[in-house]
């Protein structure tokens, strides 16, 4: 893992290349403008991993919070040239440090491939799913 670096600088994200990688490659969000991708981006807190050579960027995730109580967790992606490197889980780590002094209540995240990477940093399934409520039309499964 010498080889990458975690970044969360906003600056430092690709966002064609997180777009592309959202629009093209994931279950959740196919359907997302690049506008409502960009306000997206905007409104949340956004981490990314990096080749230390290249600075070519290989994950991204981003939080949505109100920086005291509540977080989500949404459009954690690696790339797939680098899966299986353990990418999934240094962004995680390192997602999870960076809130960590922010004292958040609750921290939420859907997926629907994923369950174990997520086991490992602390999330679990709602002891009650019949008090979560969704609203919208399409895929919850997802951001």
């Amino acid at each position: 893992m010498s080889n990458y670096l975690f970044s969360t600088d906003p600056a430092r994200v690709d966002r064609d290349r997180v777009h592309a990688w959202l629009r093209d490659e994931s279950y959740w969000a196919q359907d997302r403008s690049r506008e409502a991708q960009e306000t997206a981006m905007d409104a949340s807190r956004n981490y990314g991993i990096y080749e230390e050579e290249t600075g070519r960027q290989v994950a991204y995730a981003r939080v949505v919070t109100d920086g005291a109580t509540f977080g989500w967790v949404c459009d954690v992606f690696v790339d797939s040239d680098t899966r299986g490197e353990g990418l999934g889980k240094m962004l995680m780590a390192a997602v999870i440090e960076d809130l960590e002094p922010l004292g958040l209540r609750r921290l939420i995240l859907t997926t629907a491939t994923a369950q174990g990477l997520y086991e490992q940093y602390g999330f679990t399934h709602f002891a009650d799913p019949t008090r979560v409520m969704v609203r919208g039309a399409g895929d919850t499964s997802g951001a």
